[in-house]
């Protein structure tokens, strides 16, 4: 059974493309989109508004009315289907990153700096005195200046700058002898 807008569109001039285009869409969107569902498409609702807007243009110069416009519809929705599973072919199916099975791990920068790596800052720190760990913490690590690093370690200036010469020159040497014993 046809709709009021459909019986308008039959009594009125078939020559106006918008009537068509209205009478069709109500007439036409359910079971265009039921057909797209029902072939599997991602996006049925997507795809029938794609097919109705490929129909517009092609409204001036389409024959047979209504029953034209159902069989220019179907061809359409046909097509986008057809389209929908040869982009699916070409593309594969994304998957769900899942972290307990990854077995692309590589340590972060952060855990290679601070002892997961073979020279890490905390097991080069940890045999070196006291001063010398924190003047390098402060100056290296926290980026302090030596104003800034002098009223926190209640030292003058000079004697930060020799305790971080002192330490640098204790990290250099530990890290030559632990590459050479590699």
């Amino acid at each position: 059974m046809l709709d009021p807008l459909v019986d308008e569109y039959v009594q009125a001039d078939h020559h106006d493309p918008a009537l068509l285009f209205t009478a069709a869409y109500n007439e036409f969107a359910g079971p265009v989109c039921g057909y797209l569902r029902a072939r599997g498409v991602d996006d049925p609702e997507a795809v029938t508004q794609d097919v109705f807007l490929a129909l517009y243009p092609r409204l001036d110069t389409l024959h047979g009315g209504l029953q034209g416009a159902k069989t220019l519809l179907f061809s359409i929705a046909h097509a986008r289907m057809v389209d929908h599973y040869r982009r699916r072919e070409r593309r594969p199916e994304p998957a769900p990153y899942e972290v307990e099975t990854d077995t692309r791990r590589a340590p972060s920068a952060e855990d290679q700096a601070f002892g997961a790596g073979s020279l890490g800052v905390t097991e080069l720190l940890h045999g070196l005195p006291d001063d010398y760990r924190e003047v390098l913490a402060l100056r290296v690590v926290a980026d302090l200046s030596v104003e800034e690093t002098a009223a926190i370690m209640g030292k003058s200036q000079g004697a930060v700058k020799q305790l971080q010469r002192r330490a640098l020159g204790a990290l250099k040497k530990r890290a030559l002898l632990r590459n050479g014993s590699e």
